[in-house]
Order: structure tokens, then C-alpha cells, then sequence
């Protein structure tokens, strides 16, 4: 019986052992790198894409179709997709709940306390057929605005997980092995106001630990929840100079890549 027991012990072990593998990155790289940009801002368009490009880096930009860039600048979306950059999904409106504080910009119409799941759920598929017309893909990753995931006080989103290969919808954190993995929970750093150190500092963080790490941003240089353009030219700079060391690419392909590493 005891050597059972002892069995039984050593089998969970070794189990969970296996469930926390480390990940590995392409080309033996330390860290990946997710750089993700929302609400489809004129500063994305004017400076992120030329300074991504200019490095050789890939990135991924969260669309709602009611953005302010659309549709008179569709066609420059289409480019970046041409470019290998995800048009990822951030619904037709970009409905959040009114509830809370810091709320009060949310729109009567936009408010999901409002709506109901199915709803919303309409207009996320609705928006990915949108974002194909532009770039012809249907594999993409989804955030929710405001990390928001019911509507009138029922889930919406688990409906939605066979449309997407991940949801960017939960707090800051890195994602270091295989047992952290939740495709449709993974964590983001909001970094707004955030100098180039601290940027490079998180990922040089990531790094150490092996680690995927993702960083949501908004504005460049002008707009809403903004970085400065030094601050965020500094950190390309930083990935563009170490790309031995940081795999910084869009949100889908490392999603796809970590899935099959977990085996999900």
C-alpha cells in the first residue's frame, strides 16, 4: 500500500512537471514579444507602422470597425495586413459597461449593461467578416474592449472562443509554461505613460524568464492613453537590436505557437 501511495505521489509529480514546461521560441530566442495596438488611432497609422516596418517587426492592431481611421483609411489597414501585421478584432462599436468609475465616457447605445449577449456576439462575428474582406484571413485573436466579457450580466464571450485563436482579456502578467495557459484569458500590460525604460525593462524581464509577454497600447505620441514616440521608438530599437533574443511578432502567430506547445 505504501509503495502505491509513493507511486501515485511520483506520478502526480512528474505530471505536473511536464504541465509546466517552459516554452521555446523560434530561432532560440529568450522571450516573445506581443505588441498590440487599439481603437485603430491616426497615430498608429502615421508612425507605428513605418517604425515597425522600418525594424522588421510585427505587430498586431485591434479594430473596431466604427474606429476613426475607417473606412476613409482602409485601404493603409489592408497594407499592414499585406505587411504581416494582424488586423485583430475589437467589435463593430467598442461597447463597454457603463458601470464603475471612469465609465462615464461610455455611450447610452454602447453600454453592455444594456445589450444582450447575443448581441454582441452578432456584431464580434460581424466585425471578423468585416476584417477578412481586408485581409482575407480567418485566424485572428480578439480584445475585448475594456477587457469586458458580459453583456446585461451574462457571459459573452465563451461563445466566441471557436472564432478566435486567443483573447487578450486579462490582467498584467507573463506567461511563463504550459499550466498558465488559458487561450482566452491571456494577460496584457496596459503601459500608458510608460517610459522606454520601463518598456525595455519588462521585456529584458520576460526574457529571463522565458517568458510571452504582451503590451497594449493605444496612442504614439498623440491621442488617448498615450506613450511618448521616444518612449516607444526606444523599445523598438531595443527588439530591433536584440532580435536573437526577443521573437516579436503578432498576436495569432504566437498564440498559434504557444497552443501547440501546450497542446491546446
Amino acid at each position: 500500500m505504501k509503495n502505491k501511495l509513493l507511486a501515485a505521489a511520483l506520478g502526480l509529480l512528474l505530471s505536473a512537471a511536464a504541465s509546466a514546461a517552459p516554452f521555446t521560441w523560434p530561432g532560440g530566442a529568450k522571450a516573445a514579444v506581443s505588441l498590440g495596438y487599439d481603437d485603430a488611432l491616426d497615430s498608429q497609422l502615421d508612425h507605428v507602422i513605418p517604425a515597425l516596418n522600418q525594424r522588421g517587426l510585427r505587430a498586431s492592431f485591434y479594430i473596431p470597425i466604427n474606429g476613426p481611421t475607417l473606412p476613409a483609411r482602409q485601404h493603409e489597414w489592408k497594407a499592414a495586413a499585406a505587411a504581416g501585421h494582424e488586423l485583430g478584432n475589437h467589435s463593430l462599436f467598442h461597447s463597454c459597461s457603463a458601470k464603475g468609475p471612469g465609465r462615464a465616457w461610455v455611450q447610452p447605445q454602447r453600454d453592455l449593461e444594456r445589450q444582450m449577449a447575443a448581441q454582441v456576439q452578432e456584431q464580434v462575428i460581424a466585425a471578423n467578416t468585416w476584417l477578412q474582406s481586408l485581409d482575407g484571413r480567418t485566424r485572428r485573436t480578439f480584445t475585448p474592449p475594456c477587457f469586458d466579457l458580459t453583456a446585461g450580466g451574462q457571459d459573452f464571450a465563451k461563445a466566441l472562443h471557436p472564432h478566435f485563436v486567443a483573447f487578450r482579456a486579462a490582467p498584467p502578467a507573463l506567461t511563463t509554461d504550459t499550466a498558465q495557459l488559458d487561450p482566452y484569458a491571456m494577460p496584457a500590460y496596459f503601459v500608458e505613460g510608460w517610459t522606454g525604460e520601463q518598456l525595455i525593462a519588462l521585456v529584458e524581464k520576460a526574457a529571463a524568464q522565458g517568458a510571452m509577454v504582451s503590451l497594449l497600447f493605444h496612442g504614439v505620441g498623440a491621442e488617448h492613453l498615450s506613450v511618448t514616440r521616444e518612449a516607444h521608438d526606444a523599445l523598438l530599437d531595443h527588439l530591433a537590436k536584440n532580435k536573437a533574443r526577443f521573437w516579436t511578432d503578432s498576436m495569432v502567430n504566437i498564440m498559434e505557437n504557444v497552443r501547440k506547445q501546450a497542446g491546446r
